[in-house]
């Protein structure tokens, strides 16, 4: 992915392991519960939020600590079309992305004076703010105030003889896939070499007559329409949303999974999402007494033996043993 973004060839074996893995993942609803099933497609639901900020992050380089924020958002605005509205749930998917975006879009323009930990505490403040703004009274007509609210299921359609847990996973599977497509198909181009270019060096970007304002604000918006879609799907599994669900640990936790599976990689996404889901849980195993302990060990641990995160360790690990 990293390579194929700045414009290398994408091989056979590359369209063949990404089919591959479509399959082996299309394959999950019908060998595990119910139960790992939701799991893995909040992972499904993890890897496109990272994704946005993996762009954001990893390719023009701007900080940012709250992405929990948009995910707010855009779970929001699904709950609200589907209880107010009655469109259908694929309907509000496209349209909690498009109101993350503006929103990003907009607060990427004020931002754009800030840089790296100042942008990052600008952000840290929206996470913060988010979660109490949802419980302000004014909005509880809406929100639901602390209480939240709840998001209607659905069947599969055409009929199709699947469970509504089945059909949620394939339907987020499939949006995550189209997602991938378009990160890879923006960062091969001009716009991605723009983007990296403003990470790299702002002030040559500006001298090749790059609008770097333009292209920091438009990455900023595309990267929480990712993270709205995301939350988007997120409510669609949870069937709940509440502002307590949206607090600063969720933003931190994106950028905890963007780091460690890897922040200039798109397959990093997918690994940081496993590393969100499943490792807290794991912690928990190990010692329900100091379980943010044993999770912060291995935290360590990961970054100490993959600085370059899990995707470059795999990405070494394969150049290695091609050379052999």
């Amino acid at each position: 992915m990293t390579a194929a973004s700045f414009g290398q060839p994408i091989t056979p074996a590359h369209v063949a392991g990404v089919i591959v893995l479509l399959l082996v993942a299309a394959c999950i609803p019908f060998v595990v519960s119910s139960f790992h099933l939701l799991q893995f497609t909040m992972v499904v639901v993890y890897a496109i939020a990272l994704l946005g900020l993996n762009i954001l992050t990893g390719y023009n380089g701007q900080i940012s600590l709250g992405h929990g924020a948009f995910y707010a958002i855009g779970a929001y605005t699904t709950a609200i079309l589907l209880d107010r509205t009655g469109i259908p749930y694929w309907a509000a998917i496209p349209i909690a992305g498009l109101i993350c975006f503006v929103s990003g879009f907009l607060f990427g323009l004020p931002a754009l004076r800030l840089e790296g930990l100042y942008l990052a505490l600008s952000t840290f403040a929206l996470a913060i703010a988010t979660p109490q703004l949802l419980k302000f009274r004014g909005f509880e007509p809406w929100t639901g105030g602390v209480q939240g609210t709840f998001v209607s299921t659905f069947a599969a359609p055409f009929g199709l003889p699947l469970k509504w847990d089945q059909w949620l996973y394939l339907f987020a599977l499939a949006i995550a896939a189209l997602m991938f497509l378009l990160a890879w198909n923006l960062l091969r181009g001009a716009t991605g070499v723009a983007i990296v270019a403003i990470r790299d060096n702002p002030i040559a970007a500006t001298s090749m007559g790059i609008n770097t304002a333009l292209y920091k604000s438009l990455t900023f918006g595309v990267s929480a329409m990712y993270t709205g879609i995301a939350g988007a799907l997120g409510a669609l599994v949870a069937q709940f949303v509440s502002p307590d669900s949206f607090s600063i640990f969720l933003s931190l936790s994106l950028l905890v999974g963007s780091v460690i599976g890897g922040v200039t990689s798109l397959s990093g996404a997918i690994f940081g999402a496993f590393f969100i889901q499943f490792v807290p849980n794991l912690a928990d195993q190990v010692s329900k007494a100091a379980t943010w302990a044993v999770y912060g060990a291995v935290l360590i641990a990961f970054m100490y033996a993959m600085p370059a995160g899990i995707a470059g360790l795999v990405s070494a690990t394969a150049k290695r043993l091609l050379r052999r």
